[in-house]
Parts: C-alpha cells; structure tokens; sequence
C-alpha cells in the first residue's frame, strides 16, 4: 500500500523479545503523520501482532515514548518529518528498562526507584484539620512547581547513560519528584527524603551529562533539581556532624 503521493518510509522496528517477527515495513508517507502514526498503521496493516502502548495521542500521559533513531521521544508528538533520514526510521523500545515485547518495556523498575527516592507525599495533617494555606509567591513554591508537571513518561530514565552503568541510580525523574516534594510546603518528609537520596545510587550518582534536561519532553529541567539534592543532602551532613 502507498499513499496518494505514491512515497513510502522504509521502517525499521527492533522487536527485543520477538526475534522471530518482521522488522522491516513500507510505511504510506503522509504529510501529517506522527512516528506513533507510523507504528499504528503497522499494526493495523501489516502485523496485528505488534505490541506498543500509547493513550491519549496529545503528549498528556507519556505512554507512548519509544526510541526513535536512537533518541527516546514521544512519539505522538514527533512529526515524522523531523526525523525520517534518507527516507528511513528505526524506532525501538525505551534503554533501561525490561521489554516485555517489541516496544513496550516494564516500567516497574522506574517507578520502583520513584518510591525509593521518597517521591510519595508525606502528610502531616488528616482530613479534620484545616487546609494549609500556600503562597504561590514564594521561592520555595516556585521551585516545587518547576517540576509538577513531570508525567512520568521515563524519556528521561531512558536517556540517562548513568541508568545505563548504575542499576543502583534512582535516575531523574525519581530525583526529581524528591526535589520537587523537599520544596513543598505541604510535605512533612524533608529528612527521610534527604535520607533516601543521598546513600547508594543517589544524588551523588549523577555525572551531570545532561541527556534528561536536553530531552524532556516538558522542558523540565532534571539537572537543576539534581544539584538542589546534593546541596541539600550536603548541608544536612555538616548539620549532623555539628551535633
């Protein structure tokens, strides 16, 4: 099948934990058409066997992020003009983490280290007691909100050569959301988050490479979180030795 324009893309698929299958396609080229485009008409009409994930198609859920030419991105917001070269795409699953089949990985491991890292809200209050006023204007609630919007997509975890060499490292988003929960008014776990980020495969892991803050999707900016953790975790070291 070809399109009206008669141009086709030749697609290269890895398909880990399916040797067996086909890795090669003619995709129809389309003049608005997403990388997750190409891989959904691949499954639709050339191998229902196929197996990728995806949700809302509009970059608010992050399930669809895959490996496009080498470099982890979400698909549904990769036109697939900004990275077909010589007329070919190859686009495999997420590094770092577990295949199941073809390319949709395990993210067990990534959200493992997410709650290992503390990113979980620590409350000091029940549901009886007032709620706590938070002035958006603040320094604190301005850094806490620089990484809210944070979907979990793990193109960061996936693009992060330190994951790569530490299975140890909780990685940036993790990293982040520990950041992002030190800074919250609202949060009552500074020391066991401190304490979480700061042993084996924490903070100090990190080489500063610089591959999530250039790849994030939502142009969040893991780094910076990253280095607050090491002052941080550094501060309350010299803190405890003082006692």
């Amino acid at each position: 099948m070809t399109s009206a324009s008669g141009k086709t893309i030749s697609v290269t698929i890895e398909r880990q934990g399916n040797p067996a299958a086909q890795t090669q396609f003619d995709v129809p080229a389309q003049d608005n058409q997403t990388v997750l485009d190409v891989v959904s008409w691949v499954q639709q009409n050339a191998d229902p066997t196929l197996s990728y994930r995806f949700a809302c198609r509009v970059g608010m859920c992050g399930s669809c992020a895959m490996t496009v030419n080498g470099v982890a991105r979400w698909t549904c917001r990769t036109h697939i003009s900004k990275v077909v070269q010589n007329g070919a795409v190859t686009i495999g699953p997420l590094r770092n983490l577990p295949v199941i089949k073809d390319l949709a990985v395990d993210m067990d491991p990534f959200f493992d280290k997410w709650v290992a890292a503390e990113g979980v809200h620590h409350g000091a209050l029940t549901r009886d007691d007032p709620i706590a006023p938070v002035d958006p204007a603040t320094p604190d609630r301005a850094t806490a909100d620089a990484g809210i919007e944070c979907i979990n997509c793990a193109v960061c975890y996936a693009a992060c050569d330190t994951v790569s060499a530490n299975d140890a490292y909780l990685g940036p988003a993790a990293l982040q959301r520990a950041w992002t929960l030190l800074n919250d008014a609202k949060d009552d776990g500074r020391e066991a988050i401190l304490d979480a980020v700061s042993g084996e495969g924490g903070c100090h892991s990190c080489h500063a490479m610089g591959s999530c803050t250039e790849l994030c999707p939502n142009g969040l900016n893991p780094m910076t979180a990253i280095a607050g953790l090491k002052r941080e975790t550094v501060k309350a070291a010299f803190k405890r030795g003082r006692r």
